[in-house]
């Protein structure tokens, strides 16, 4: 029996907010995740009428959207909220999550091919492109069956940006917006993928009301390559920013949310006793009266690890008077070791990490501290105990560490940050701004940032943190419903 049309405000994501383990015995447990779109659901109350699609990741996910079949996941497991999670065939989830999500629309908005090899779009990548259709097709069938009349849907992300458009053929009633949590490809770049691949996205998120992002200038790359691919107008304001799409009579309106940091959540839960015993360990681990250089990011190609860990390594060359006087605590936590490139690149940080111990190590000093297991309570530890925080991404959307690590600080924190991170739109004032693609200046930076007097770290880390938590996750949820329903 089809659900009924009675969803007011609806959320579509991959991931949903719980998650499900499969026992030998056929019993499934949950786990409840967190995030944004946790927080910014949370905020709008159990009476809004809210429902949550996603989709089942693992053998425990499809076994609980079985049971549930075309209702929703048992209440108890998410905290009350109305979660939709969609069956879709294993074959048809790794050809799009995998096959293109993560390895074409993730590669080509954080600009990472290299190109004079890849991409190589063939017989195979365009049977990759079909599951991505049907994909996003189940997605837009859901929605469409879950929403009341005139219902609002945000759909999040660049796995989901054909269900707008698929969605609007379905239900044209309904409001629909597109957030992209990652940057936007320029159009010369965003050109590489296949004419119809690229123009599908494009009229996929133009099927939408309104597209959102988290800067201006991920926003402006998604207007300019709307204009180079499909001939759309571009409409500005007066000063010239791109504020909406006009392509074949329908006018998608632009818009742009910068993600911050939860304070109250993360000062809460960072002076909790497992950070505390963390924090013991680490500070045994790096030794007394040193200096800290602090990364946590996982082991994503568009982190740049093994750049920054090169840079540590002409740091300590060419000044050799922080040599036992500072330790580089890295956490680099393994992601998409399903795909053969993300191993290779986890293995290439081990082993620079390991070749920098080896060449500059002594008896009491290990200048590197390299944890691979993830760990978020020791993330916060370190945090907390951070001298200066290392963040220089390829590229990124935003970079939550980078407004993270200013707000958990205790004695103030020097930020060194990639141009390239959307959160040097609202950090760069105060941070030790570098080229991601630049050792030598990025060794430079962690010099000047080590040098640093405390009166002036406290002060850029008392105005970054202010910055990095002006829109939380709840605003920032609430600022996309609001927009969307104006």
């Amino acid at each position: 029996m089809a659900a009924p049309r009675t969803a007011q405000i609806l959320v579509a994501s991959n991931r949903g907010p719980v998650s499900y383990a499969l026992g030998e015995d056929g019993s499934i447990s949950a786990k409840r995740g967190g995030g944004g779109l946790v927080s910014g659901l949370s905020a709008i109350g159990p009476d809004a009428g809210a429902v949550w699609v996603c989709s089942a990741l693992g053998d425990g996910d499809r076994e609980a959207a079985r049971r549930a079949g075309s209702g929703h996941l048992d209440a108890a497991d998410t905290g009350g909220q109305q979660v939709r999670m969609l069956d879709i065939a294993p074959d048809v989830f790794a050809a799009a999550y995998n096959g293109v999500a993560n390895s074409v629309l993730w590669f080509v908005h954080h600009l990472l091919y290299q190109t004079p090899v890849e991409p190589v779009f063939d017989a195979e990548s365009a049977a990759q492109w079909a599951a991505f259709e049907t994909y996003n097709t189940a997605f837009a069938d859901a929605l469409a069956q879950e929403a009341a009349e005139g219902a609002v849907v945000l759909v999040q992300d660049y796995h989901l940006a054909l269900v707008p458009g698929l969605l609007r053929d379905r239900r044209p009633d309904l409001r629909i917006g597109h957030f992209s949590h990652t940057p936007w490809a320029p159009p010369d770049y965003y050109r590489l993928l296949p004419d119809d691949v690229a123009e599908a996205v494009l009229r996929g998120i133009l099927g939408g009301d309104r597209a959102a992002f988290l800067t201006e200038r991920w926003a402006t790359a998604f207007a300019d390559c709307c204009a180079a691919v499909l001939g759309a107008e571009i409409v500005r304001d007066g000063g010239g920013t791109a504020t909406a799409v006009r392509f074949e009579g329908r006018e998608t309106r632009l818009g742009v949310h910068g993600l911050g940091a939860d304070a109250e959540f993360l000062r809460e839960r960072s002076r909790a006793a497992d950070v505390d015993e963390r924090l013991s360990t680490l500070r045994a681990q790096i030794g007394p009266g040193r200096k800290t250089i602090v990364r946590v990011d996982r082991t994503e190609l568009s982190k740049n690890i093994v750049r920054g860990l090169l840079a540590y390594r002409r740091l300590l060359e060419i000044h050799p008077e922080w040599r036992e006087r500072v330790v580089h605590v890295a956490f680099a936590y393994p992601s998409r070791q399903d795909l053969a490139v993300y191993r290779d690149y986890t293995a290439r940080v081990q082993a620079v990490a390991d070749e920098i111990n080896a060449e500059f190590g002594t008896e009491g000093w290990q200048p590197v501290a390299l944890h691979v297991k993830d760990d978020f309570a020791r993330s916060l530890a370190a945090y907390r105990l951070a001298d200066v925080a290392l963040v220089n991404p390829i590229r990124d959307g935003m970079n939550l560490v980078a407004k993270e690590v200013p707000v958990v600080s205790e004695r103030g924190c020097a930020l060194v940050l990639s141009r390239e991170a959307g959160a040097y739109a609202e950090l760069g004032e105060d941070a030790l701004v570098v080229n991601p693609y630049d050792v030598e200046g990025t060794a430079a930076a962690l010099h000047e940032a080590l040098r640093m007097d405390d009166a002036e770290r406290a002060d850029r880390t008392g105005r970054l943190a202010a910055a990095a938590t002006a829109l939380p996750p709840q605003q920032w949820f609430l600022a996309q419903l609001r927009a969307l329903e104006a």
